[in-house]
């Protein structure tokens, strides 16, 4: 059987701080990772553009979201912000959720629970400028919290839309100029394999 995922760029460019390299480097490997495995893939790269419908109809078809993204102010860049919140608007009532989840009628109904991405699993790939000892340590900055609690917003988006996450990957420390990008894609490709295979 045949398994399609959706791998979204969601990159946001800045000359001389944020050129995309790093990003592009990961999803060109996702790309491959995924096409030698026998899956059906397709691409958005935010930053060039999208139809919204065409968006909708990808999360439909899609088995798997892959996104991949730098963590712009210890959030998703807000391009990527923006398209989060068309698409997933734009899906209700057909592919991302029907509603909130509660019911007037069924009290049972807890908020949260009218997500029609039931049958989807999801991950998360990021970059840091941050190191890695900044989570799971409560003298860190994030204060004890770990990467996935530190990236809440985004997994409870599509949470609420009923998709299943998968272990996410994060590659730290970006910007201190000894990144050894092939260790970096030889963990990444680990987590893959976790996840997918």
């Amino acid at each position: 059987m045949k398994k399609n995922v959706l791998i979204l760029n969601g990159h946001q460019y800045y000359e001389n701080i944020a050129e995309g390299n790093l990003t592009n480097s990961f999803i060109d490997f996702a790309n491959k990772y995924f096409i030698d495995n026998g899956f059906e893939v397709k691409n958005t790269h935010i930053e060039k553009g999208y139809e919204i419908e065409d968006e909708v109809a990808k999360f439909d078809w899609a088995d798997y979201i892959f996104i991949q993204y730098p963590v712009h102010w210890m959030g998703v860049p807000w391009i990527t912000k923006k398209y989060i919140d068309e698409i997933f608007s734009a899906g209700s009532g057909k592919v991302t959720y029907i509603n909130d989840g509660r019911s007037r009628e069924d009290t049972s109904k807890k908020y949260g629970s009218g997500g029609l991405m039931t049958n989807k699993k999801y991950m998360i790939s990021l970059t840091y400028n941050c190191p890695d000892t900044e989570f799971d340590n409560k003298d860190g900055f994030f204060e004890g919290l770990t990467l996935d609690q530190a990236n809440f917003p985004v997994h409870k988006t599509f949470q609420f839309c009923g998709a299943k996450p998968l272990e996410t990957f994060s590659s730290h420390d970006i910007f201190k100029g000894d990144l050894d990008l092939n260790s970096e894609l030889a963990k990444f490709e680990k987590v893959l394999n976790k996840n997918f295979l």
